[in-house]
């Protein structure tokens, strides 16, 4: 049986250039013209995934999302538009259950289509696999949501940030790197990241004494944005990396978009250097090259690495040679991984040390750098 595909989407021609992509490889393929038709159809075509655009009269994408989630949930692929509010709404999609999200490039839409129509059809063949974690609902993809033990710590999470932010004071804490030598966090991630890394980063400590870097795959204007919301759920303050920037205890640093964030010596400091996106590696920001390069200049026992849900298999070398020479690494359990495929290959490759489900992992990290500080 072709895996069916509901395309939503108001514009014409958007809706012709995806049809006509999807059927040539063979999936099935039914059009929505807005959010209230794509929810009559997700009744009548029940559908695998669902290609969903967020700018829609009638009813947007974020509210017939919503509804998905509520009422049928289904592997969900945002198209958005690669600008400041574009991502913004992106972000709040994958935050509400969406799998992914398809970034349409700027100019001509055939063009724009034809540079990412791989991309397209990948992300939808994913997501077509991926465990969803909208509320639970009728039909074959109920089961598939989200674990009810998670599902059911889910409302106390919100309490549980709050609490973590009172105790732990000040909010936004410096230290002094001279003298001060510390570890470094290095986390990996991709497609169903940003959700992901909100049941993480919150719960590490503002008086955290090691630096947090994140590799999450993303074009250079989502990252910001993910910054930005991701600094206004945690204790410790969050910002997109900027070249020849100091590390600091107390702050992560997510890698921006469109190079590659590495780990570099400046006089006794550790710096970020931005670096062009690296023709010999596929994903970017590189998982592998920001490990690779933390591992040149920081001692193995001083550095904790984190694979989280995603495509691929970007990071799992660096982190496996990292664990033979000491470093402690975590791969996020298929229990809550949207996609298992990177945490899969660092399990197989034997580079996995712990093998935890999202919600333990700010726990473990938090022991680990207890003991090595």
């Amino acid at each position: 049986m072709p895996l069916k595909v509901l395309v939503v989407d108001d514009s014409a021609l958007m809706r012709k250039h995806l049809t006509t992509l999807l059927k040539a490889e063979g999936f099935e393929v039914q059009i929505a013209r807005t959010g209230r038709e794509a929810l009559t159809e997700l009744s009548f075509f029940k559908p695998d995934v669902v290609t969903l655009d967020i700018n829609m009269p009638e009813m947007d994408g974020l509210t017939a999302l919503a509804h998905i989630m509520t009422e049928r949930p289904t592997p969900t692929v945002m198209v958005s538009s690669l600008t400041e509010r574009g991502a913004l709404a992106t972000l709040e999609a994958l935050a509400l259950g969406a799998v992914d999200y398809i970034a349409k490039p700027g100019g001509t839409i055939s063009l724009s289509i034809d540079a990412i129509s791989s991309s397209i059809v990948q992300k939808v063949r994913a997501a077509s696999e991926a465990r969803i974690r909208g509320r639970a609902g009728r039909g074959d993809r109920a089961a598939a949501a989200m674990p009810a033990a998670l599902s059911a710590s889910a409302s106390a999470a919100a309490s549980a940030r709050a609490s973590l932010v009172r105790e732990a004071a000040p909010r936004r804490r410096t230290y002094p790197v001279s003298g001060s030598p510390f570890g470094l966090v290095l986390i990996g991630v991709s497609t169903g990241g940003p959700r992901t890394l909100e049941e993480v980063l919150p719960f590490l400590p503002a008086n955290l004494p090691w630096p947090v870097l994140v590799a999450q795959h993303m074009p250079p204007s989502f990252t910001a944005s993910l910054a930005a919301r991701l600094n206004g759920l945690c204790p410790l303050e969050v910002r997109e990396g900027a070249s020849m920037e100091e590390l600091q205890p107390g702050r992560i640093y997510i890698a921006r978009g469109g190079c590659d964030m590495v780990v570099a010596q400046r006089g006794s400091k550790l710096v970020i250097v931005n670096r062009p996106e690296s023709p010999a590696h596929t994903w970017h920001p590189s998982v592998e090259l920001l490990v690779q390069s933390a591992a040149e200049l920081v001692p193995a026992e001083k550095l904790i690495a984190v694979q989280l849900t995603g495509m691929g298999h970007d990071g799992a070398q660096a982190m496996t040679e990292l664990r033979k020479a000491g470093g402690r690494t975590i791969a996020e359990s298929d229990e809550t991984a949207v996609i298992f495929g990177m945490p899969a290959e660092l399990i197989k490759r034997g580079g996995a040390e712990c093998i935890l489900p999202s919600g333990k992992i700010a726990q473990q990290i938090r022991q680990w750098i207890g003991r090595a500080s």
